[in-house]
């Protein structure tokens, strides 16, 4: 069965795999959206590795957690931010300015909200890790 929206099936997945401690989770379909929020979120050290499987059907995203995450979510609906009210929404999703980090969709790619920052680009929000 093909589920709506990837990205928060990939984000409850994750929390409820992290939730049991869980050391990995196998995520279908994929798209690439979603391998480039898991690029981001193995860059920025929530995720330990991941891997796509073709299997010949949509791909399956196989993801090796390191037990770091304590909530992710989807934010629906992606609000359009800027940097000038991308604060308001660090204040809104997360428990600290130092804590977690806002996955940002722009035109220059997918962004954690400091990289958007530092960058001066606004996009989309799409979801909240810490």
């Amino acid at each position: 069965m093909v589920q709506i929206d990837i990205i928060s099936n990939m984000m409850s997945a994750i929390r409820n795999a992290e939730a049991v401690r869980k050391r990995e989770v196998v995520i279908y379909p994929s798209s690439k959206f979603a391998i480039e929020i898991l690029k981001l979120l193995k860059r920025e050290g929530y995720i330990e590795d991941f891997q796509v499987v073709n299997d010949g059907r949509g791909n399956k995203l196989r993801i090796i957690l390191n037990g770091s995450i304590n909530e992710c979510k989807a934010i629906k609906p992606r609000f359009p931010v800027n940097k000038n009210n991308l604060t308001e929404y660090v204040k809104q999703y997360l428990p600290s300015r130092e804590i977690g980090i806002l996955i940002i969709s722009t035109s220059k790619g997918v962004k954690t909200h400091r990289e958007c920052l530092e960058e001066n680009v606004g996009g989309v929000l799409v979801a909240y890790v810490y």
